[in-house]
């Protein structure tokens, strides 16, 4: 079942998704497989600290990040990865490393990677190792108001 908090917030928006039960994976590859999604689709969530604060990156499952890209496309800013010390603490919902990249929720900052704009759907951990969820990429953007960063790959 998708985390409590997420799965609240996706009906009180009546939007349409899909929660897909899958068996326990915990690589982006391993993930589309079991899910029997896309790969293209599937979205991985990296909890940074973006001069300091807490936020969310939002990639293709596939894409690594390269901090010093990363810094230069947010004009500068100081990078660093989140500890999972810090995991359980802002997403007491969630098993570690399967957050959903619903920032809102968790009053996070969320960046976007411009690849994961050109596809129909968007498929993203659902706060376990073992279900996705699956909707819209316009309906996503539209409930969290990301903001959009060219990556390379």
């Amino acid at each position: 079942m998708p985390s409590k908090k997420l799965k609240a917030f996706l009906d009180s928006h009546t939007v349409k998704y899909v929660s897909i039960s899958h068996s326990l994976a915990f690589t982006g590859l391993e993930i589309a497989k079991s899910a029997h999604v896309p790969t293209k689709t599937l979205a991985k969530t990296v909890i940074l600290k973006i001069n300091g604060e807490p936020a969310m990156m939002v990639l293709p499952a596939a894409f690594q990040i390269d901090m010093k890209n990363l810094s230069q496309a947010l004009q500068g800013a100081t990078i660093e990865l989140a500890t999972e010390q810090e995991f359980f603490k802002w997403f007491p919902d969630c098993e570690v490393g399967a957050m959903p990249p619903f920032g809102n929720l968790y009053a996070m900052k969320v960046y976007v990677a411009e690849r994961l704009t050109e596809n129909e759907d968007i498929v993203f951990n659902a706060g376990s190792h073992s279900e996705v969820i699956q909707m819209a990429y316009g309906d996503y953007e539209n409930l969290v108001r990301p903001t959009m960063v060219v990556l390379d790959e």
